[in-house]
Order: C-alpha cells, then sequence, then structure tokens
C-alpha cells in the first residue's frame, strides 16, 4: 500500500512515555528513493534542535490515529548525536548516529536500511546525475549530497523529454519499505489541471539549481499515467497490519 506523504506533515509523533512533536518533513536518498529520516519539529521541548528519526524507530509510517508511534524514549532522542538545523547531515554525523542506536548504516549491503533489513532493492539501470561514492566512506566529513528534503521538492517543474508539463505536488511512498514510489504530477491549467502518477523509475535526473525533475519519458506518457486518488486512511492501516 501506498502512501501520501503530504497527509503525514503535521502528524504527531509519539515517544513510548509521551509526545515528542510532530511530522515537519522527510529526508530521501534521490539515487533509490528511500525515505532516510523522518525530520521531527519537536516545538520548545527541545528548542532550536533539529531531530532526525530514522525508519528503524517506526513500525509503519501510517498507523492509524493521530500519532505516529516511535519506538524510542524521550531520553534516547534528547541524547541522540545532536544536528544544527542550518546544517546538511554530514557522513560522519550519520555513523555517529547510527552507532548510538545501534542500526545498521544504510549504505553498507544491499538491504533498503542496511544488511539484510528491509526489502533489496533493484540496482538502477541508470543512476542520477551526480552520484558520488559515499557508499566506500571517502566523502564521510561531508555533507550526503544525495538527501533530499521532500519538502523542499514540492513544486519542482517536470522536465519530459519534449517540455514542461506540470510539476510535483505529493509522492507515494510504501508503507512496509519507507521507499518512494511514484511522484505524484499535476498537469494542465488551472481550470483544467489533473493530477497523475508517475513512477520514480522514469526519473533521469534532478537539478536543484533550476528546481526541476526531468523524466525520460514524453508529456503525453505523463498525461496517460494512472489519476491520482488520495489514500484513506482506514486503507493504509489494514494493508500495513
Amino acid at each position: 500500500m501506498l502512501q501520501n506523504i503530504k497527509k503525514l506533515y503535521g502528524i504527531g509523533l509519539s515517544a513510548s512515555d509521551g509526545e515528542i512533536g510532530h511530522v515537519q518533513d522527510f529526508y530521501f536518498d534521490d539515487q533509490n528513493w528511500a525515505v532516510r529520516y523522518v525530520v521531527a519539529d519537536t516545538g520548545s521541548w527541545l528548542a532550536g534542535r533539529q531531530v532526525l528519526l530514522s525508519p528503524h524507530a517506526f513500525g509503519s509510517p501510517r498507523q492509524g490515529g493521530k500519532f505516529l508511534r516511535v519506538n524510542l524514549t524521550k531520553k534516547q532522542i534528547e541524547n541522540s548525536p545532536s544536528i544544527e538545523s542550518h546544517k546538511p547531515v554530514s557522513r560522519q554525523y550519520e555513523d555517529e548516529y547510527h552507532r548510538y542506536y545501534g542500526w545498521p548504516c544504510y549504505w553498507q549491503g544491499d538491504g533498503l536500511l542496511g544488511p539484510s533489513v528491509f526489502p533489496i532493492l533493484e540496482i538502477p539501470a541508470k543512476p542520477l546525475q551526480g552520484k558520488s561514492n559515499t557508499a566506500n566512506g571517502s566523502r564521510s566529513k561531508q555533507a550526503d549530497v544525495h538527501l533530499r528534503s521532500t519538502l523542499a521538492m514540492d513544486g519542482y517543474r517536470l522536465e519530459a523529454s519534449d517540455g514542461k508539463i506540470g510539476h510535483v505536488c505529493d509522492f507515494m511512498m510504501d508503507a512496509r519499505s519507507w521507499a518512494i514510489r511514484r511522484l505524484v504530477i499535476k498537469t494542465g491549467h488551472l481550470l483544467s489541471s489533473r493530477e497523475v502518477e508517475l513512477s520514480t523509475g522514469k526519473v533521469d535526473r534532478i537539478s536543484y539549481d533550476e528546481s526541476t525533475v526531468f523524466v525520460n519519458v514524453t508529456g503525453k506518457i505523463v498525461e496517460r499515467s494512472p489519476l491520482h486518488h488520495v489514500v484513506s486512511d482506514e486503507a493504509v492501516s489494514a494493508a500495513v497490519k
């Protein structure tokens, strides 16, 4: 079952011993579209500090009710490695973060979230532009250039092989594996617009300077893609049980 990411913005986060804030954003790996972190807005509890929560801390990304349950205590989260909100996520920070929680590192092994964890992804036939060598650790102290914000990408133009066709307005994430499977694209003009779902496998590259997603299909193919339907919370909850 696929989950609308936009519907998760603002949903409450509940640790094992109390509320800790709400979902602010998602950071995903633009090489394989795997969600790496939920960005939590903790309000006044941990003011001035950005809190990242790995999918390892959750069950499914939608469990019904008004909160996502986090399988950690507030103290564990408070004592976790701190990262300043204005700085990008570095591999050095991620090393420290995963060691603190004892979770496998997603850049090791073939699993979506690390060795022998979650389904194994197919190797992309053509990696997106800007592939780096973070997997071998040679960029350990630099920012992970492939961690991107879903919130920041909302509104990016979609450029088909024959010209602009619309813009990104949502993401559809697998409720079991935390992988973004489809982009929701708004096409057409204001009065005749429609939303369609396009597989992330059609993405050729992403230009962050141009705020544009380039796909390797024509605009006509995009327009003929399946229509987007918002999935109900009840349907997602039933599918992940």
